[in-house]
């Protein structure tokens, strides 16, 4: 499975469903090696953009274990597999306890999915599924059960960390959002339209405060340290220096999230793609 350095993450809400296959075409024309679909999709909507194109991986960003039966999900990541061998991962995680009232020991509901993925009459093997990993003990459950971690609203020092938790040869592929806009007051208040909901999440926030953010960089929008580290905003150029940061600490592929466009983000895909000389 050849995910490359360089992934887009977005989601059906973002660009429509109606958009799969010209968004799926425009990715593996840019040279990104994986379309990441975000909204907790079960593996099946993986399909349009598997089926529109001829090199692509797709994966899932995340499926959700309350929302998802696993012997379902097995089966549809069986057919993905029949139909395009190799192409199709899938992220697994918990979500937020804010989502569900179910949401009680996430990390043993987590390994009771991931033995059930593997119970099913089309098992899901280790190597296609990766998990949703911000803390130590999901981090090592990611090195032990899966192909690696798929970090999500992190900054750069939670990818050395992250890498220095899981050791050498798992996969880490941290979602890095942001915003393709030059004007400082634009792109950080579009990062914080975006920042809005997931500083309202106990674990993203309990994550930031572990890596040295405090209450009141957390308040109000989230301050400009904050933003800034998590969302960063400003040339194509500038952007890529973030990811190259991210692999630089020790991730193995960045999957890059441009805000603020409506449906297909053409223009913010295609600059990104030339400033990190895809």
């Amino acid at each position: 499975m050849k995910l490359t350095r360089f992934g887009i993450w977005t989601s059906y809400t973002a660009i429509g469903a109606d958009h799969a296959a010209e968004a799926a075409r425009l990715v593996q024309e840019l040279g990104y090696g994986t379309f990441w679909l975000g909204g907790s999709p079960e593996p099946e909507a993986l399909a349009p953009l598997l089926g529109a194109t001829e090199t692509l991986v797709a994966a899932t960003g995340i499926t959700n274990i309350w929302k998802s039966d696993p012997a379902a999900v097995a089966a549809q990541q069986a057919a993905l597999e029949a139909g395009h061998p190799g192409r199709s991962l899938i992220g697994v995680g918990a979500g937020h306890p804010e989502a569900t009232s179910d949401y009680t020991r996430p990390r043993h509901a987590t390994i009771d999915f991931l033995d059930a993925l593997e119970a099913a009459p089309t098992p899901v093997a280790a190597d296609r599924r990766v998990l949703a990993a911000l803390g130590p003990r999901m981090l090592d459950l990611a090195a032990e059960r899966s192909l690696g971690a798929h970090p999500y609203f992190t900054g750069v020092e939670h990818t050395r960390f992250a890498r220095e938790r899981l050791g050498d040869g798992p996969l880490l592929a941290p979602e890095l959002a942001c915003v393709v806009e030059t004007d400082a007051e634009r792109g950080r208040e579009t990062a914080r339209a975006y920042a809005a909901r997931y500083l309202t999440l106990s674990n993203y926030t309990s994550n930031l405060l572990r890596f040295g953010f405090t209450e009141a960089d957390l308040a109000d929008g989230g301050s400009n340290r904050l933003i800034d580290a998590v969302i960063p905003h400003g040339s194509a150029a500038e952007i890529a220096a973030v990811v190259h940061a991210h692999l630089d600490a020790g991730a193995d592929h960045v999957c890059v999230q441009p805000l603020g466009a409506h449906d297909v983000p053409r223009d913010q895909w295609t600059a990104l793609a030339r400033a990190l000389e895809l």
